[in-house]
């Protein structure tokens, strides 16, 4: 469905330039909420037991197989303008959130695509009620996004000698370029409301400004080490504000999810992605992040 040209339809029937409907676009992004306990069309499973391809061993980080999490099946999944998902076939998200929340290691979440056609099975049976969960089906729906960076100009009204240079450089030039930014925001939470209720996972959408930072964080330091910068101390915030900026448009959420743990106020594990690896295919270079709350 070519969700840009109903977005940019309606924004002109309300007199909205036409050129700012793509500015706006730009930055819009549709992400796939799964929810259980409805009526709509089943597009996944959480919890139970994976069907992996036959012969598959049960996904491991080397020693102790991951917990699956949910599937879904990617022709059953609403098509989204611009999201590189596998046009078919079926998406694994398996994840250890406390190793993962503990080291920051990879190894610790694990995507597999199993292609269209592909012989598959039931996984063996595990009485572990960490590594499978309690089965139900999830249908979907979907949601506007927008950059964390997109509400910065409500803090701008509070006190605008709390941001940083680049911040109020980044609210000027929205306001500049984006006057109707309240309409627009609002058309497209109506067009594809954000719907408050319970959530059992997010696929797609913005990675969220705090997992963007710690990679662009992680990034600069790597290109120190190596070398290739020098940045003085004194511009080491303003930097990592830049870089995160920029790496936003770069990646994409894969999966959000909350992870059930009675120990934990809130724990959350998710799968970020650059948009050109998930288009090619690369689903082994998907970053697995958890959080922990006490």
């Amino acid at each position: 469905m070519d969700h840009e040209g109903r977005f940019r339809r309606a924004a002109l029937a309300l007199g909205i330039p036409d050129d700012e409907v793509s500015r706006l676009s730009q930055h819009l992004r549709l992400s796939i909420r799964l929810s259980g306990g409805s009526s709509g069309v089943p597009v996944g499973q959480f919890g139970g037991l994976p069907r992996l391809p036959v012969d598959m061993d049960w996904p491991s980080d080397g020693v102790d197989p991951l917990p699956f999490v949910f599937s879904v099946d990617c022709a059953a999944l609403p098509a989204v303008d611009g999201f590189g998902l596998p046009a078919d076939g079926s998406l694994l998200f398996f994840l250890n959130h406390e190793q993962a929340a503990a080291t920051g290691d990879r190894r610790f979440g694990r995507v597999v695509h199993v292609p269209a056609g592909t012989d598959t099975e039931v996984a063996a049976g595990s009485t572990d009620h960490a590594l499978v969960g309690e089965q139900y089906d999830v249908s979907a729906t979907l949601r506007a996004e927008f950059p964390d960076w997109f509400g910065m100009d409500d803090e701008v009204d509070e006190d605008e000698d709390d941001l940083s240079p680049f911040q109020q450089q980044v609210a000027g030039d929205l306001e500049r370029d984006l006057p109707h930014l309240d309409e627009l925001c609002a058309l497209a939470n109506d067009l594809w409301p954000p719907d408050n209720g319970y959530a059992s996972a997010f696929v797609g959408g913005y990675a969220g400004q705090e997992v963007i930072k710690d990679i662009a964080e992680q990034t600069l330091a790597w290109r120190e080490k190596t070398g290739e910068i020098v940045i003085p101390v004194a511009k080491w915030y303003s930097r990592v504000e830049e870089e995160t900026h920029r790496l936003t448009t770069e990646w994409v959420s894969l999966a959000h999810f909350p992870v059930d743990n009675e120990r934990y106020y809130r724990s959350d594990g998710r799968f970020v992605i650059r948009h050109d690896d998930l288009a090619a295919g690369r689903l082994d270079e998907a970053l697995a992040m958890a959080e922990l709350t006490p």
